[in-house]
C-alpha cells in the first residue's frame, strides 16, 4: 500500500496549481478579507478531497490534468472549506489543524461572512470550467451538506437511536463530497457519466468510512488526533459504535444508557459511562467490521476498471482512510 505523501508526491504540481487558482481566486482588495483568508490557507490540511478530483481525471482522462479539471478541484475544495468554517461556528471550536479558528480569532459575525464568501468563490471557480454539469453538482453538494447537518440536528432532538437514520445522515453529511469528487473530476474531462458511475458509488462508500472513523476518535483520549473525548456526546450526537451497542445490549442496560442519553446535558462521568458501553458491548469492533464490509463492496466497483497507477491510487486512499490516527 503506498503512503497518502506517495499519492500527493505524484500529483504535487497539480495539487500547486489548484492551491494557486485557490489563492488568486479569493485575493480581494479588502485588507481585512484578505489577511483572514491568508492566515487561514496556510495550512492546507491533507487535501483528500481535491486529490481525488484530481485523481478521478487522471483515471478516465488524458494524462495531462487540464485548467478545467484544476478549478474544478479548487471549487471543491472552496465549498468543503466553507463548511468548516461555518461548522466551527456551529460548534464553536477553537482549534482546526492545530491552528485558532476564525471565529475564535475574529467572531462568529467575520466567521460567517469569510464561509460566505468562500461559497461564491466555489460557484465562480466552477464556472470558469465551463461545465454546467460541474456547476450542477456543486450546487447539489451545497444542499446535500446542509441537509445533512439539519438530519444530524433532527435525530439529535428526536433521539432517533437508529442506525438507518445515521447513514443517511452522514451520507449527505460528508459522503456526498466524496461522491462529487468523482464526479466532477470525471465530468470536468469529458468521461462518460454510466462509465464512471460505479467509480462514484466507490467513491460515496468511501466518504461513508471516512465519517465512521472520524466518529470512532470521540471514543478515545489520543493527543495525536486532537479531538476531545465524547465530544460528540457533549452535543448530544450518537455514532455508529454506541448505536450498535444500544441494539445489542439487554434490554435493561441499554434503557438505562438511553436514559442518560435523553438527558439536555451529560457530566464527564456519564459520557465516560456512555464510552465504556459502546466499548464493552462490541461497539468499536463494530464499526471496525462495518467498514471493512463496506471496502470490500466497494473494491468490486473498483474492479470494474482495468489497473492502472491511478486506480491503485483509489484503492490506497481506502486502506489510508480505515488506517489512520487523525
Amino acid at each position: 500500500m503506498e503512503h497518502l505523501e506517495t499519492i500527493q508526491s505524484r500529483l504535487r504540481p497539480e495539487l500547486a496549481a489548484m492551491n494557486e487558482i485557490i489563492h488568486k481566486t479569493l485575493a480581494t482588495d479588502n485588507a481585512l478579507m484578505n489577511e483572514v483568508v491568508t492566515a487561514y490557507l496556510k495550512t492546507k490540511g491533507k487535501q483528500i478531497r481535491p486529490l481525488m478530483v484530481l485523481l478521478s481525471a487522471k483515471m478516465f482522462g488524458p494524462d495531462c490534468v487540464s485548467d478545467k479539471v484544476l478549478y474544478a478541484a479548487a471549487a471543491l475544495e472552496m465549498l468543503h472549506n466553507a463548511s468548516l468554517i461555518h461548522d466551527d461556528v456551529v460548534d464553536e471550536t477553537e482549534l482546526r489543524r492545530g491552528e485558532p479558528t476564525i471565529n475564535s480569532l475574529w467572531g462568529n459575525h467575520l466567521a460567517v461572512l469569510v464561509g460566505d464568501y468562500f461559497v461564491s468563490n466555489a460557484l465562480a471557480a466552477g464556472i470558469h470550467t465551463g461545465h454546467v454539469s460541474i456547476i450542477r453538482a456543486l450546487s447539489d453538494l451545497g444542499k446535500e451538506l446542509s441537509l445533512g447537518e439539519i438530519d444530524q440536528i433532527c435525530n439529535v432532538r428526536h433521539h432517533d437511536f437508529k442506525e438507518s437514520s445515521y447513514m443517511t445522515m452522514i451520507r449527505k453529511k460528508t459522503a456526498s463530497l466524496f461522491r462529487n469528487c468523482v464526479r466532477m473530476g470525471a465530468e470536468a474531462v469529458g468521461a462518460d457519466p454510466e462509465y464512471f458511475a460505479p467509480m462514484v458509488e466507490y467513491a460515496e462508500t468511501l466518504g461513508l468510512c471516512f465519517q465512521i472513523k472520524d466518529d470512532i476518535f470521540d471514543y478515545f483520549s489520543d493527543p495525536v488526533i486532537g479531538k476531545p473525548t465524547g465530544n460528540d456526546l457533549r452535543e448530544g450526537k450518537v455514532t455508529l459504535p454506541l448505536l450498535h451497542a444500544l441494539e445489542v445490549a439487554s434490554e435493561s442496560e441499554s434503557g438505562e444508557m438511553k436514559s442518560l442519553l435523553l438527558q439536555p446535558s451529560l457530566d464527564n462521568g456519564e459520557i465516560r459511562r456512555l464510552i465504556e458501553f459502546a466499548k464493552s458491548n462490541g461497539g468499536i469492533d463494530y464499526a471496525f467490521s462495518t467498514m471493512r464490509r463496506m471496502q470490500e463492496e466497494a473494491s468490486r466497483l473498483l474492479g470494474q476498471y482495468p489497473d492502472s497507477e491511478w486506480k491503485r491510487s483509489f484503492s490506497d486512499i481506502f486502506d489510508f482512510i480505515i488506517a489512520r490516527n487523525k
